[in-house]
């Protein structure tokens, strides 16, 4: 049995339309849509909308947690365009989904990261991808366990929900092969992004639930230059799958 695992899609439709090559099923875990792209500030809803100008000064005011000035930035280029700003973003994030689950093969097994709309996505899974949040599935006798989203920050990002939420997510899940989520178990050298120079947000409840249930296996993204992209948490082999929309290469697993 071979699954190939993404995170962090960003945009790149064309690394999806090869993601599955070669596997048994492709697993998701999440991020599919592109706001701003922080090394390419040409790229995103945010440029389109905006401008590249703009994208760089935004850029710098998030890197430098100046995040106050940054909505008050957000806020002043709304001002200037004649549209909605919920309709705009929802209309550019719509063209992104049907491109992107359109390039899903089959099977897919997805997950929502904390950039994505939950909302939108029944109306763009096809057949032949199974959406999962707080939810397990069984591959090739491994029993895999899914938990979608991130914790709540300062970017407020759209999927972002309370630590309570998510813990209870992750607890419904039980006992696991595979431990599945968008972001990282909450460890220094998993959540520290050595670009921005920042931690991320990581999950206790996802680190607490490895130490207790012991999975073969705990898969993410999120962070995409951690300063770690793997490391044993006791038994458990704990996994960035890496920023699908640099690479394009998936992450692969093979039992």
């Amino acid at each position: 049995m071979r699954v190939n695992v993404i995170s962090d899609v960003h945009g790149n439709t064309e690394g999806l339309l090869t993601a599955g090559d070669g596997a048994d099923a492709l697993i998701c875990l999440g991020d599919l849509v592109l706001f701003l792209d922080y090394a390419d500030h040409s790229r995103g809803i945010f440029p389109d909308l905006f401008g590249v100008e703009s994208a760089h000064r935004i850029v710098e005011l998030r890197t430098a947690r100046r995040f106050d000035e940054a909505r008050d930035l957000g806020r002043e280029l709304w001002s200037r365009l004649d549209l909605d700003p919920a309709a705009a973003i929802e209309g550019a994030v719509r063209r992104q989904y049907a491109e992107m689950f359109a390039a899903f093969p089959t099977p897919t097994y997805a997950t929502y990261g904390n950039v994505d709309i939950p909302d939108l996505w029944p109306e763009y899974a096809r057949p032949g991808t199974t959406v999962l949040d707080g939810d397990r599935v069984e591959l090739g006798g491994r029993v895999f366990g899914f938990v979608g989203g991130g914790l709540r920050t300062p970017m407020r990002t759209p999927y972002e929900i309370s630590d309570e939420e998510y813990a209870a997510k992750v607890e419904a899940l039980g006992e696991v092969d595979v431990l599945c989520s968008h972001i990282p178990p909450d460890v220094p050298e998993l959540t520290y992004d050595i670009v921005p120079r920042r931690f991320e947000r990581g999950s206790r409840a996802l680190l607490a639930a490895i130490r207790r249930t012991k999975p073969r296996y705990a898969l993410f993204g999120h962070v995409h230059q951690p300063l770690a992209r793997r490391m044993r948490i006791g038994s458990t082999e704990c996994v960035n799958v890496g920023h699908f929309a640099s690479t394009g290469r998936p992450w692969v697993l093979e039992w």
